[in-house]
């Protein structure tokens, strides 16, 4: 069955795009999801008009994404932490803990779910955070854990 996406699907499409699915799965999951429509004259159309849109707003995001990018790539996050011995944490620094420290010291707004930070951090030193904001753009982000 020929569809028209209404919202990118993982391994199939964008928004707008036109694709060719089993009819099980158009019929039972994507349009009573409400992620697809039957392609029809007039919807294919309809999907010119939203693939164009959604290509201006994926450019605007990115460019957007790079400008953060410059932003952080160029700075070191200072988060101050209490430490015992050995320069190990009382806890640990989580993505939301780096999320508010990027947000005092750059003024520039990120989602937690942005960073990929497997576990938290839990010693005194310089650490490496990867940021993702787009799905073109990844750069690596500076934290500095001091010892408060």
């Amino acid at each position: 069955m020929r569809i028209v996406l209404h919202e990118g699907v993982s391994g199939l499409g964008n928004r707008g795009d036109l694709v060719e699915v089993a009819d099980g799965y158009a019929r039972n999951f994507l349009i009573p999801q409400g992620k697809a429509q039957q392609a029809t004259t007039g919807v294919e159309a309809q999907a010119e008009a939203m693939r164009k849109s959604w290509q201006l707003k994926n450019t605007k995001d990115r460019e957007a994404a790079e400008e953060v990018a410059k932003v952080l790539v160029a700075r070191s996050i200072k988060i101050p932490a209490r430490a015992g011995a050995g320069g190990k944490l009382f806890g640990s620094v989580t993505s939301a803990d780096i999320v508010t420290a990027i947000t005092e010291q750059t003024e520039v707004e990120l989602d937690r779910k942005m960073l990929h930070l497997s576990g938290g951090i839990r010693t005194i030193g310089s650490h490496i955070v990867t940021a993702q904001p787009h799905p073109d753009v990844q750069f690596p982000v500076t934290i500095e854990v001091i010892e408060a």
